[in-house]
């Protein structure tokens, strides 16, 4: 039997930042050991930063606690930077406020330090493709933050703005799924549509909607009442 393309990808390229190196350390040692390449692990925020940019990871795994630039900021920066970078967030910290600002500042997914290591292997994979992925119980507040954030008054339309564009009927469809916090398997399974099919209309609807992540898009889909429908 030959493996799919899905199975023959190149393997998932992994950065790990945490100020701990023997945290560090395992950690890498244990994504590399399961089939992951690590290219690149730093201490600090400045060095995750600029090794971020020199390494180009597919997937950052990202300690909030830093010294010398916060991981929320490092976050920020690299996505800014690149934002077809995904970050997990990997912390010790379960704190509602620390979860919202990771996701604020770009971040796909928050993992507590708890977590197995076949649970954080999972969570890579997954925020790979940009599924979000949350320590159970983290989802629901995050969705419940967008919601907040979509009821907030808007600001007053700007004349000149042009139309917003045109969205394909499928388009709209997986919108909705996103939006109602479902991720990209789940959605292809609903549609019938295979995972890359899925990838590929987020990527699209993104490039119509100048939005950067799957984070500004559900806010959008939600600004728009389609997590409702």
């Amino acid at each position: 039997m030959t493996e799919s393309s899905a199975d023959r990808q190149d393997p998932i390229r992994v950065m790990v930042v945490d100020d701990h190196p023997m945290w560090r350390d395992a950690v890498a040692r244990d994504l590399a050991e399961s089939g992951f390449e690590v290219v690149a692990t730093a201490g600090d925020g400045e060095q995750a930063v600029r090794r971020a940019k020199a390494a180009a990871p597919d997937v950052l795994v990202l300690d909030l606690n830093l010294p010398g630039k916060p991981g929320v900021q490092v976050c920020k920066e690299v996505v800014g930077e690149n934002p077809a970078l995904r970050v997990l967030v990997l912390s010790a910290s379960g704190e509602h406020a620390d979860v919202l600002e990771a996701v604020k500042s770009g971040a796909t997914g928050y993992l507590l330090k708890s977590a197995s290591t076949g649970e954080l292997q999972d969570a890579v994979r997954r925020t790979a493709v940009g599924d979000p992925v949350f320590t159970p119980g983290l989802a629901g507040l995050v969705l419940g933050e967008y919601r907040r954030l979509a009821s907030e008054p808007a600001p007053a339309p700007d004349t000149d703005e042009p139309k917003a564009p045109r969205l394909t009927d499928r388009e709209t469809e997986v919108l909705r799924l996103v939006a109602k916090g479902l991720s990209y398997k789940q959605i292809a399974e609903r549609l019938v549509i295979s995972h890359r099919t899925v990838q590929n209309h987020v990527q699209n609807t993104l490039g119509k909607l100048q939005l950067h992540n799957r984070v500004e898009l559900v806010r959008y889909a939600i600004e728009r009442g389609l997590d409702d429908e």
